[in-house]
């Protein structure tokens, strides 16, 4: 009989290959093979795998044969349609949370905006402290939706949806202002202005993929040489 994988080791693992795929660590479309893995991540084959296989199931990993692994690609199509339902979600589950969130929901908002406003000069020099506070701050719009399933699909979109904001970032679109497009959501979203608040929401979405779209068709064409090369 199999032991039981221990749920912290599992986690761990998860977590790590999760973020390592997000940030584009793991490069897309790249094999995942398990003793390169096990070494990488100092851990054994059995939590490794189920690692994986729930990363399929959220669509982080493509299963191919019987037991082997890739990096889900990204590509042109897939982008556009997660920009199109990420806005879906995200502006449902921030319609629900102007209608139920209170004072205190209020005061969230702001102090995350303060906080990642602060940040705003370290953004190119220390990355990750800025994404961490741009997450905080698009987590507490949202964070007075009562709807599990909803806030569970958006948060998936969400972080499939920040799988090309390093391609966005790599793009360096200067004419965008991230900073006036989170104060405008902000703004509208205090004002309790839903239709305001999903129009500025949409924009500062596609504004990702806007940026991201010349340098994802240069990535395309560097897979396809690649590709004819081996």
């Amino acid at each position: 009989m199999n032991k039981p994988i221990s749920k912290t080791l599992f986690e761990s693992v998860y977590d790590r290959l999760r973020t390592d795929i997000i940030d584009g660590n793991l490069m897309p479309d790249s094999k995942l093979r398990i003793e390169e893995l096990r070494e990488k991540y100092n851990i054994s084959a059995s939590p490794l795998r189920e690692a994986l296989n729930r990363l399929a199931g959220e669509g982080f990993v493509n299963i191919v044969g019987q037991r082997g692994f890739r990096v889900a690609p990204v590509s042109m199509d897939d982008l556009l349609d997660i920009t199109r339902m990420r806005k879906q979600l995200e502006c449902e589950a921030l319609r629900e949370s102007i209608k139920k969130g209170d004072d205190i929901w209020e005061s969230h908002i702001i102090g995350a905006f303060h906080r990642l406003t602060k940040a705003e000069d370290i953004r190119e020099s220390n990355f990750p402290e800025w994404e961490k506070r741009n997450d905080d701050f698009h987590n507490v719009l949202i964070s007075a939706c009562t709807s599990p399933w909803l806030l569970r699909l958006r948060h998936l979109l969400y972080e499939q949806h920040k799988r090309y904001r390093l391609i966005s970032i790599l793009a360096h679109d200067e004419t965008r202002d991230l900073h006036g497009e989170h104060e405008a959501i902000k703004d509208a979203t205090i004002a309790r202005n839903i239709k305001l608040a999903c129009e500025e929401t949409r924009k500062h979405i596609q504004g990702t993929a806007d940026a991201t779209r010349l340098r994802l068709l240069h990535h395309e064409k560097e897979v396809k040489k690649h590709k004819m090369a081996s």
